[in-house]
C-alpha cells in the first residue's frame, strides 16, 4: 500500500506562497493539489491557469490537479500546458465522463475521477479499470477547514472492493478534514493518497505534520 501525501495550497499563506512552495519541496510530501472551483459546481471560486504555471515554475513533485467546475472537458489541453499531471474530474459535473477521460489520457495526464459523499461508487463500475485514481471526497467540496465525514471510512472498503472485483490499477485518494487523528486509520482502511490543507499549513512545523502523516502516527 502506497502512503501517498498531497498537501492542498488552498490552505497555503498565499502572500507567502513561493516559501510554502520550497517548503513542500524540501517536505516527505510526495504531490502538490491544487484545486480549480468556478462557482458553479460548487459555491467557491479558486485558483486558475495562470496559479499553476507559477506552481509548476517552483515546485518539484507532481501537480495534482482537482476541477471542482462544470464541464470540465473545455479545459484539458489548456490544464496540461500550464503543468497538471494529474487531472482530477468529477462524476457529478461530466455529461460524457468516458470520453473526457480517454481526452485527458491522450494529453498525457493520469486521469482521476472524484465523487461527492452522497454518490456511491458503484456508479464508477464501467470506468473504474480507465482511471488512475479515485479521488473521494469526505467533506462537502467548496471549502477548506470543514469536519470529515466518517461514512468515507467504508466508502474507501467499498471502493477497494470495486477495484478488485474490475481487476483495476486505480489508487484511492482521499479529501477534505484530514487530520493527524483520521489519517492512520484511513491508511488502514485502505487509501493510498491523503490531501491535507489546514493540518499542515496551520501547524508551525508543517514538515513534521507531513512527516507524522506519512508514518501514520497521532
Amino acid at each position: 500500500m502506497k502512503k501517498i501525501i498531497a498537501p492542498s495550497l488552498l490552505s497555503a499563506n498565499l502572500a507567502f506562497l513561493y516559501r510554502d512552495i520550497e517548503m513542500l519541496n524540501e517536505s516527505e510530501a510526495d504531490w502538490f493539489h491544487i484545486d480549480i472551483m468556478d462557482s458553479s459546481f460548487v459555491s467557491n471560486i479558486s485558483f486558475g491557469t495562470l496559479f499553476i504555471k507559477y506552481v509548476k515554475k517552483y515546485a518539484h513533485k507532481p501537480m495534482d490537479v482537482h476541477l471542482m467546475i462544470l464541464q470540465p472537458e473545455r479545459y484539458i489541453e489548456q490544464l496540461k500546458g500550464c503543468g497538471a499531471d494529474h487531472l482530477h474530474i468529477h462524476y457529478e459535473a461530466c455529461i460524457h465522463l468516458n470520453k473526457t477521460i480517454f481526452s485527458i489520457k491522450k494529453y498525457g495526464m493520469k486521469v482521476g475521477v472524484a465523487v461527492n459523499p452522497h454518490t456511491p461508487v458503484c456508479l464508477l463500475q464501467d470506468i473504474i479499470q480507465d482511471i488512475d485514481f479515485v479521488l473521494l471526497m469526505s467533506v462537502n467540496p467548496g471549502f477548506s477547514g470543514q469536519k470529515f465525514i466518517s461514512r468515507t471510512y467504508q466508502k474507501i472498503e467499498d471502493t477497494k472492493d470495486l477495484i478488485l472485483k474490475k481487476h483495476s490499477s486505480a489508487l484511492i485518494e482521499v479529501d477534505g478534514g484530514i487530520n493527524l487523528e483520521n489519517a492512520s486509520l484511513l491508511f488502514k482502511n485502505g487509501a493510498d493518497i491523503l490531501v491535507a490543507g489546514t493540518t499542515i499549513f496551520s501547524n508551525k512545523n508543517p514538515k513534521t505534520i507531513i512527516h507524522r502523516m506519512k508514518l501514520g502516527n497521532n
